[in-house]
């Protein structure tokens, strides 16, 4: 084996060991929902309905059919496994780094300061959120596609100079595998323009020009690519566009004098992270007092304008630090925020592809000034080693924060202030461990940094309401709709507290006011039917079901909790066990077997056919999960094992207590 093939090798492995302590994490509550968890899609596995939603949704604010395509994979070969999404995720990884050390040893031939940059890449701590975090597939894959197009493009510029017939080949290759990055993640939608900077240097294209050959033509060779990346903007947009609150942000709330002073800061704070990778963070809010975010823009732009003057002054003896630093500058551009989107100042996972430019400066400047100071030969391969070991030091500490939500956001609450989007998710993740009280602690502190967030007080009335403080829930609903008015789901929010207080007409208004804001959100419908049946208008109910689950075929809760009210209702008239059964054996295909509430609905719909040997099999399968998962109150399950075992089926009335009686 060749020394360059041996050290791709080597890297890809120890990079790939370094990051296995990945395949113990557990998904976010932070995009991991929208991604995988809950995104029936994704977890079907690679379905033709699912292929083509891939690439016809804007779902999560982008069109990146290739991320969704790779995540069904992963369902597909591995289930909801966590540990097995999160190993992927490290092997493009491994497989990025040695690509890069392969790309940088072609265009300059040198060996070692090849090495170093990739082995910065791959081991740097500012990376880890690109690696452990499952909805950053989109980093990870649209990188390696990048680079495989980067590799084409140099083969391209090798066999053109040799005027050979496989440069249109090569040219080809590195159209479709840009085109393949785009469609992972539209940030490369700069590619074409580091592929110029990489004819300055290190391809050295434009000092060798003869004849009508010019700068411009370059740029024209790249039409095509041009043109991908102007299509890339114009779907991104649209896609991100149609989306909330992380989505594309107004000028009205974010206005443009901000983004830019915002923009020059967030420069100086990722070069700061590049070179001393502390405090990092999930998140990391935009800075609220705007004085000292104008001193900081001030001095942030001056140190960005001395290091560009710098850069351009040594253009010619030392290209690379122009290249690197354009590299870094340009690469960044769709995300540093001149368009807002989200809430965030800036995004740890945002610098993975431009920090190769920084790198590449770093490394190339300390070659050559060793080489001209003369430095012992043993100090150079030294510092190399002191500064990759450091690197993996720190990442490993890193990754231990991303083992789930309540440790990453509870470090995130540790090393950053005024993060009211760390609380909010801090709270979740406590809300969800059955830690209410903690919770409410945190939904009150965002509340406090954010007092006008509709999602803030929509999470503070659904954990009142399962603290049993319905009238204080309503409060907090009320409030979200007020600063929210065209949300669906906010009116359908309150009108689920008004039906627990009895308020039935009320709560209807509020279900039919979700409706009309959007006639295709299924969970209007969904709760009108468990209202309707609370009042004992059953008949009514079951046509307001059929609305929902025609709605929303592929929701596993909707489909679930029909089948159950079908297959055991009190009611024979509405009564249905193999509608019941078609519903709960399509919501248990689409969870995998893996959700108790289904297979009991499920077992519930199979006695209600008279097939108790599935009833129980499933039932008792729903049991073996939940003590798996030590969850409580277990007790109507097993008594509806015990029915299933005597050839008896389960009946139960779903009238509300406070609701008229039956006719």
């Amino acid at each position: 084996m060749s020394r360059p093939r041996f050290i791709a090798l080597l890297l890809a492995l120890l990079t790939l060991l370094a990051y296995l302590p990945v395949t113990r994490d557990q998904f976010l509550n932070y995009d991991d929902q929208d991604y995988v968890t809950e995104n029936t899609n994704v977890l079907n596995g690679l379905t033709w309905s699912g292929v083509e939603w891939a690439f016809t949704t804007g779902h999560a604010s982008n069109w990146h059919p290739l991320t969704w395509l790779s995540l069904m994979l992963d369902a597909e070969l591995f289930g909801p496994n966590a540990g097995a999404f999160h190993f992927v995720n490290a092997l493009f990884h491994a497989a990025n780094a040695a690509l890069l050390f392969v790309l940088l040893l072609r265009m300059t031939g040198a060996l070692w300061p090849s090495a170093f940059v990739a082995a910065l890449f791959a081991w740097h701590p500012l990376h880890v959120e690109s690696v452990a975090w499952v909805s950053e597939r989109k980093d990870v894959l649209s990188t390696f596609f990048a680079l495989l197009a980067l590799l084409c493009y140099e083969r391209f510029v090798g066999e053109s100079k040799a005027k050979s017939p496989k440069s249109k080949i090569f040219y080809a290759l590195a159209l479709f595998t840009f085109a393949l990055a785009l469609m992972a993640k539209p940030m490369f939608v700069t590619l074409p323009f580091v592929m110029l900077l990489l004819d300055f240097w290190p391809l050295n294209r434009i000092g060798n020009l003869s004849g009508t050959q010019n700068y411009l033509g370059l740029t024209a060779e790249k039409i095509p690519f041009f043109a991908l990346t102007a299509a890339s903007c114009v779907v991104t947009f649209l896609a991100q566009s149609q989306q909330g609150r992380d989505a594309v942000a107004p000028l009205q709330l974010i206005p443009l004098d901000y983004r830019l002073y915002n923009t020059l800061i967030s420069y100086a704070r990722y070069l700061l992270k590049l070179f001393y990778p502390t405090k990092l963070a999930v998140f990391y809010p935009l800075l609220q007092h705007f004085a000292w975010m104008l001193v900081r823009a001030y001095f942030s732009g001056i140190a960005l304008a001395a290091i560009s003057w710098l850069a351009w002054r040594m253009r010619r003896q030392f290209p690379y630090v122009l290249v690197g630093w354009l590299w870094f500058l340009g690469t960044l551009v769709p995300v540093i925020g001149l368009v807002q989107v989200g809430g965030a100042a800036l995004a740890d996972r945002y610098t993975y592809f431009p920090a190769v430019g920084i790198f590449i400066v770093c490394t190339f400047a300390a070659r050559d000034l060793a080489h001209r100071l003369a430095f012992p030969k043993i100090i150079l391969p030294a510092a190399a080693a002191l500064i990759l070991g450091a690197c993996l030091v720190l990442t490993e500490n890193q990754l231990r924060y991303w083992l789930d939500s309540e440790m990453l956001f509870t470090h995130a609450l540790a090393v950053t202030k005024d993060n009211d989007v760390a609380h909010v998710n801090l709270g979740v993740a406590l809300e969800d461990k059955g830690e209410l009280n903690q919770a409410l602690v945190q939904y009150r502190e965002a509340e406090k940094l954010a007092p006008d967030l509709s999602e803030i007080h929509n999470d503070l009335g659904n954990l009142l309401d399962k603290l049993g403080k319905p009238k204080a829930a309503l409060i907090e609903y009320r409030k979200a709709a007020i600063l929210n008015p065209g949300s669906p789901a906010l009116h359908n929010g309150e009108g689920d507290i008004l039906a627990e207080l009895g308020r039935f007409k009320e709560a209807m208004s509020q279900f039919q006011e979700a409706a009309r804001l959007d006639p295709a959100y299924p969970w209007a419908p969904f709760q009108m039917g468990k209202t309707l049946l609370e009042e004992g208008r059953d008949a009514e109910a079951i046509v307001q079901f059929k609305k929902a689950v025609q709605l929303a075929p592929d929701n596993y809760q909707i489909l679930a909790y029909v089948a159950r009210v079908l297959a055991a209702s009190e009611n024979p008239a509405i009564r249905d066990g193999k509608a019941a059964l078609t519903l709960a054996a399509k919501a248990n295909a689409l969870t995998g077997g893996s959700q108790p509430v289904v297979l009991d609905a499920l077992g519930i719909a199979c006695a209600a056919t008279g097939d108790f040997t599935n009833a129980v099999e499933v039932t008792q399968h729903a049991l073996d999960l939940c003590n798996a998962a030590k969850m409580t109150g277990l007790e109507p399950l097993e008594k509806r094992l015990e029915l299933y075992k005597n050839h008896q089926p389960w009946r139960e009335s779903f009238l509300a207590t406070n609701a008229p009686a039956k006719n």
